[in-house]
């Protein structure tokens, strides 16, 4: 076996440079501070939540998971960065907490981390099925709720967005497509080019069959969105090098690279699993971490893969390799909004690979 080690590089985010306003945003961050006020605030007393928010755009709640430091839970007017965690296809708001204490890293990195419910929408808002619209749930309708109901931070500086496998896909397409909502973003393992897996993970329920809308899959990847970037943003994405993503994966950081958008990048030994996963939140929670706090970010690409035939033929026996069951988990009181109704049941996961 081959071991390949590519450059490691530096780069700094530019000074003075700003991500352009998103047109599709109807809240300035300026605004979302002036609506929040102490009368609106839940009454905190766990530091883990499971609150239903309403989606006038889908015409029904979501569930959302949300975990707060533990000195949030002394009161005071203290308010704090919020980074919004994104599940994969497969998986629920639930994911994350299944495999990882987010209370304890809430409390560490001293944030409010927010697990949204995406269910298998791949986050945009579909053209075809107006009940999966989450580019517009999370990007707005999710934050306002949050921005109004705890001690946020209502700013972009303040708001980080990253998540795994279709959660990378949704972090990125919705913090490139509204940095004027969230600055800093990333992406483990992510699926960044949809349009090489026309027949996975339920993407033509959302957007169409593949080959009567390849326009509609091309501009609904956020391969598609690089020539449109510009600098501001801070970025940060992995992958693994046995990862059935690792290609996409590749083409992105190159195409980031074209363009000169700087961004932290890492290829390193690893499969598309939860061990990856756990090993790579802790990189972004510590990058998040120096963004949110204003300092200027270090972006490094460090590339460490198996020669490629050794990796196609570890890839192949990923992509055959039938997923684990979900184990059951007990389900957590949900707390709803006075004026709610009691939520729809969540479908039930795909038995596909996850993504």
């Amino acid at each position: 076996m081959t071991l390949v080690a590519l450059l490691v590089v530096g780069c700094r985010k530019q000074a003075g440079s700003e991500a352009p306003a998103s047109a599709s945003s109807s809240v300035s961050a300026s605004q979302q501070v002036e609506t929040v006020n102490n009368d609106s605030l839940v009454q905190v007393t766990q530091q883990q939540d499971t609150v239903e928010v309403p989606s006038a755009k889908m015409g029904r709640p979501i569930t959302n998971m949300v975990f707060v430091p533990e000195q949030y839970l002394k009161g005071g007017a203290e308010r704090y960065p919020v980074l919004y965690l994104l599940h994969g296809a497969d998986d629920n708001y639930m994911a994350w907490s299944n495999h990882v204490d987010l209370k304890q890293k809430a409390t560490q990195y001293g944030m409010i981390i927010v697990c949204p419910d995406g269910q298998d929408s791949w986050y945009f808002d579909s053209p075809i099925d107006p009940k999966m619209q989450f580019e517009t749930y999370v990007s707005k309708e999710l934050i306002e709720y949050m921005d109004i109901h705890y001690r946020t931070i209502a700013k972009a500086d303040k708001r980080a967005i990253t998540g795994m496998s279709m959660g990378g896909h949704g972090a990125l397409w919705l913090a490139w497509r509204h940095p004027d909502v969230f600055k800093h973003c990333g992406s483990m393992s992510g699926g960044v080019d949809i349009t090489k897996f026309p027949d996975s993970w339920n993407i033509d329920k959302r957007l169409g069959k593949y080959a009567s809308s390849r326009g509609v899959w091309a501009t609904h990847s956020v391969a598609s969105l690089v020539p449109m970037l510009k600098a501001g943003q801070n970025i940060i994405i992995d992958c693994g090098d046995r990862d059935f993503f690792f290609e996409v994966n590749m083409a992105l950081h190159q195409a980031l690279e074209a363009k000169g958008i700087a961004h932290d990048f890492t290829i390193r030994a690893g499969q598309h699993s939860w061990k990856y996963w756990e090993e790579s939140l802790e990189k972004h929670l510590n990058f998040f971490k120096q963004a949110l706090s204003g300092m200027p970010v270090k972006c490094n690409t460090s590339i460490v893969t198996r020669d490629k035939a050794a990796r196609t033929t570890e890839v192949k026996k990923i992509e055959t390799k039938k997923p684990e069951p979900q184990k059951d988990a007990p389900k957590p009181e949900v707390k709803k909004p006075e004026t709610q109704q009691a939520p729809e049941v969540a479908p039930q996961p795909v038995e596909k690979e996850a993504a």
